[in-house]
């Protein structure tokens, strides 16, 4: 198990096989979630693929106009997995 030290300004650094662990690369951000019992879960935080711009473009995000073809790829494109 790894300790780590809080500082005054209540932060903490992992340690490099920590963050592996993780999978996390300098730069990207960990999700933490608070558990009832006071313990908390890490793991990294994914952005989002295609299909959630997608969506953004159906919400009024953009002006572009996606056809019933573009709509049918991007939502099989995202099911799939890909980006």
């Amino acid at each position: 198990m790894a300790t780590l030290t809080v500082t005054t300004r209540g932060q903490v650094t992992f340690r490099r096989d920590v963050l592996q662990h993780l999978g996390i690369r300098p730069g990207e951000k960990i999700e933490v979630d608070k558990l009832p019992d006071g313990r908390v879960a890490l793991r990294a935080a994914r952005p989002a693929g295609k299909i959630d711009r997608f969506v953004g473009l159906l919400a009024g995000k953009t002006k572009k106009v996606a056809t019933i073809e573009e709509m049918n790829e991007a939502a099989a494109a995202g099911w799939a997995g890909r980006k």
